[in-house]
């Protein structure tokens, strides 16, 4: 069994070795305790979660919220209802808003920035994170000179083959990709990364 280093690249059979090996867990979860406290120390980040749509026009297979999802009671807050959910956050402390929905096309582009000025004009002093999905690149650049800060979209896999598993076919890997680089030339902070244990994840897609 290799040791722990202190180094950011390990060969694919080390990491499949750790991976399926229950017995390093523990070391493992050592490891990266230790790297998150040089990181960050022991403070705690808290963000206030708005979510204020479950619609969604996708159908991606393991999503709860899927829209061929007939047992899902579905609602959505209106602009000044979302407008009020950060107010009382700030009320309560909170600084940092995630705010985030299905791809629910009654929102337009026009909506979200009317949200996230006015977010913005009440409190200048916080930060807004968008999660919204797939857009155009004007849509995240309209987003973005509003005000908007960060922008999460999950790239749920790296692995082409198990992305198509994951998604209807009109549905593509290779767009889901060039958005979170025009999210990132934009100016974004961008959130992205995979779910662990998503059907049919190998840990060879992990790796």
């Amino acid at each position: 069994m290799e040791s722990l280093k202190n180094t950011e690249y390990y060969s694919d059979q080390t990491l499949k070795n750790w991976i399926e090996n229950e017995s390093m867990n523990e070391a493992l979860a050592n490891k990266a305790d230790s790297i998150r406290r040089n990181i960050y120390g022991d403070d705690v980040y808290i963000r206030g979660l708005i979510e204020f749509s479950n619609f969604c026009k996708n159908d991606c297979f393991y999503c709860g919220i899927r829209k061929s999802n007939k047992n899902v009671e579905r609602y959505r807050l209106l602009p000044q209802e979302i407008i009020d959910c950060a107010d009382i956050g700030y009320k309560l402390g909170f600084r940092t808003y995630v705010m985030q929905s299905g791809e629910d096309t009654y929102y337009t582009d026009d909506m979200i920035v009317e949200i996230v000025e006015k977010v913005k004009e009440n409190h200048s002093d916080t930060a807004i994170t968008l999660s919204l999905g797939e857009k155009s690149y004007d849509s995240y650049k309209r987003f973005y000179d509003a005000g908007a800060d960060r922008y999460l979209l999950r790239e749920e896999t790296s692995d082409r083959e198990h992305y198509s598993k994951l998604h209807p076919s009109f549905m593509s890997f290779d767009h889901r990709r060039e958005a979170l680089w025009q999210l990132k030339e934009i100016g974004y902070q961008v959130g992205g990364g995979f779910m662990v244990d998503s059907p049919y994840q190998t840990t060879e897609n992990l790796i």
